[in-house]
């Protein structure tokens, strides 16, 4: 084992550590090594090579330095305005309140689900009332077996707030319990199109329910512009410019600033990418706090409540059991950006309703984040990175920005009847299809090392169709087409020569459903033709040494043999004459659809082949 450079080994800067020159030369030389960065390339392009930029344009430093964090204002202490580092200076649970979601119709299998995720770990219950979920008239069932006082009950019933809140009210009098601290009626008329004409009056009567009763009132839910495939800038001003609507609403029922402050509660999504989604919890606790200064509410209360929810989009449908990892970096990201409740969406959500299995999982998750891995054990861990705190700053300064567009516009209610939210969101949405299609944003088990032969996993139907713009939606189409029959790939040379391409070429069609039969190392046309058979669309893998070689010869081989369509692995050749390419950068998702209309146009798609599983969305 190599022994670690000293300190007097190292360079040092003047001020006795490595300079970001020292660091930008180490990173480039191994840039060069890898062939993101030639000779010509100076050192200092490392820093823009391996700088990632949001959907909002905010770039993700892959370094921090002293500079990157100079003159930002104070993020303060935890527990303390403005609020940055932390609602609170401890969690109230000793780590954070693992709350899990139920909307099963079947109300007597959902107090099972009750009962087992609250035996084993889980603190508070998000359930979903109406239409979507559990009958209003079952909540008595589902509550039965719940210790009320203990466990923390947040509604969500958009269709029917009022009642679902009087019915719930009318149960805790039944039992004659205090409810737990944190427990919420979850009115949310404002992110429900049919209600937002009567939010008035919705928030007046669950307000006044609330207050009586020393529940929570209201939960601003972002995670509805992030299903709907909006970008961390819009869910964080959605969720402030909605939080505004409320005070004002709650200001002419009655309520003063202080009790408003406190009968609110917000939702926002986490997703994979994790120090964007660290920053973003940062950012709306601070933007919230700098709302209620604005507002007078006393110092103290200004801490924003969080309620974290992996994303929807992000799951797949296809591998599913890679939505696990996905949730898993999501939940760390949600706590180490300080949310007081995470919500860990079972692996299976995108399939249909989890079952035992998925949802011990994602409970599980959390636990073994919180009590095996010690995720909890230090409030804001990121606070004082640099990057972080740069990050931070950015996206509270544009979601600030266009919440400011939005008041200007006159208020959230008005942009989203007039439709500017939509467009905008739309706009993202064209963009994050953009680059999933060229694999620039890759996803795992789909349009990158997918599996073509894959029993899914079986599970009922949602009472009512999600509305989620998957961010794989358009790999998940094309999973769902029939398979058509194998592409033939020409392994040209050694297997050190062809693999690269070949793995490239092969692994790219798998995400499109089609799978490749390949030949091997060979040294000649005559041994890559022994090994054909007559396939239609053929496809050549090797080094552009070999394909000048000996690529015309084989082509024209090819063709003569009965190829309709020939792709070559790689940038085209001059020379070489063939129908398509695929490379780095590509549209994938063009390159896919292409080559399948190219199988369906020579007739040799197998009519007894095995479609996909069907799945329910």
């Amino acid at each position: 084992m190599s022994t670690p450079p000293s300190a007097d080994q190292l360079p040092l800067a003047p001020d006795g550590g490595p300079s970001q020159e020292d660091w930008e030369s180490s990173v480039a030389a191994v840039l060069r090594k890898s062939g993101r960065l030639t000779g010509d390339d100076p050192d200092s392009a490392a820093w823009s090579t391996l700088t990632r930029t949001t959907l909002d344009g905010i770039p993700v430093l892959p370094l921090g330095t002293p500079e990157t964090s100079a003159e930002l204002p104070d993020p303060g202490l935890p527990g303390q305005a403005p609020f940055t580092r932390g609602a609170t200076a401890t969690r109230p649970f000793g780590a954070w309140d693992i709350r899990a979601r139920f909307e099963d119709p079947d109300a007597e299998l959902t107090a099972q689900h009750v009962t087992e995720d609250l035996e084993n770990g889980v603190n508070s219950l998000w359930l979903v009332l109406g239409e979507r979920g559990i009958a209003i008239e079952d909540l008595g069932t589902v509550l039965e077996p719940v210790l009320l006082d203990l466990a923390p009950v947040i509604l969500d019933a958009p269709e029917r707030p009022v009642l679902a809140a009087s019915e719930f009210v009318r149960h805790l009098v039944h039992k004659g319990v205090t409810p737990a601290p944190g427990t919420n009626l979850g009115a949310n008329p404002i992110g429900h199109r049919d209600k937002r004409p009567m939010a008035k009056e919705v928030v007046r009567d669950v307000a006044d329910l609330a207050v009586r009763e020393g529940l929570r009132a209201i939960m601003v839910d972002g995670t509805a512009v992030h299903d709907r495939g909006g970008s961390d800038v819009q869910e964080l001003a959605y969720t402030i410019a909605a939080g505004v609507e409320y005070l004002r609403l709650l200001a002419q029922a009655g309520h003063d600033a202080n009790t408003a402050a406190g009968l609110i509660e917000f939702r926002y999504a986490a997703t994979a990418e994790q120090f964007p989604t660290i920053a973003k919890f940062r950012a709306a606790r601070r933007l919230w706090a700098r709302v209620l200064e604005l507002s007078h509410v006393e110092s103290e209360l200004r801490g924003q409540s969080q309620h974290a929810v992996t994303s929807r989009p992000m799951m797949t449908r296809y591998d599913p059991y890679v939505n696990m990892l996905r949730t898993t970096v999501a939940a760390f990201s949600a706590g180490v950006g300080g949310a007081a409740s995470v919500t860990v969406l079972p692996f299976d959500e995108a399939l249909g309703l989890p079952e035992s299995f998925s949802r011990r999982i994602a409970r599980n998750t959390s636990s073994l984040l919180a009590s095996e891995a010690h995720i909890a054990e230090v409030t804001d861990p990121a606070g004082g990175s640099h990057a972080v705190e740069r990050l931070t700053e950015d996206l509270a300064a544009a979601a600030w920005e266009m919440f400011t567009q939005v008041e200007e516009n006159g208020g959230l209610i008005h942009d989203l009847k007039d439709g500017s939210w939509d467009a905008a969101i739309t706009e993202v949405v064209t963009t994050r299809r953009e680059q999933v299609a060229r694999r620039a944003r890759p996803i795992t088990g789909l349009s990158e090392f997918p599996q073509v032969a894959e029993t899914l996993p079986q599970r009922r139907a949602y009472a009512v169709p999600r509305e989620v713009v998957r961010n794989g939606a358009d790999f998940e189409d094309l999973r769902d087409q029939p398979a058509p029959t194998p592409i033939f790939v020409a392994t040209m040379g050694t297997v050190a020569q062809h693999t690269a391409r070949a793995a490239f070429l092969t692994n790219l069609l798998t995400a499109g459903g089609i799978t490749a039969r390949t030949v091997g190392a060979t040294s000649g046309v005559e041994e890559v033709l022994a090994a054909y058979n007559s396939e239609a669309v053929v496809a050549l893998a090797g080094t552009d040494k070999v394909y000048a070689e000996w690529g015309p010869d084989l082509v024209a081989a090819l063709r003569e043999a009965g190829a309709q369509h020939v792709v070559l692995a790689g940038q085209p050749v001059e020379g070489l004459d063939v129908d398509d390419n695929a490379a780095m950068g590509l549209d994938a998702l063009a390159f896919l659809h292409r080559t399948r209309e190219r199988l369906a146009i020579d007739s040799r798609v197998d009519p007894g082949a095995a479609t996909s599983p069907e799945v329910t969305p």
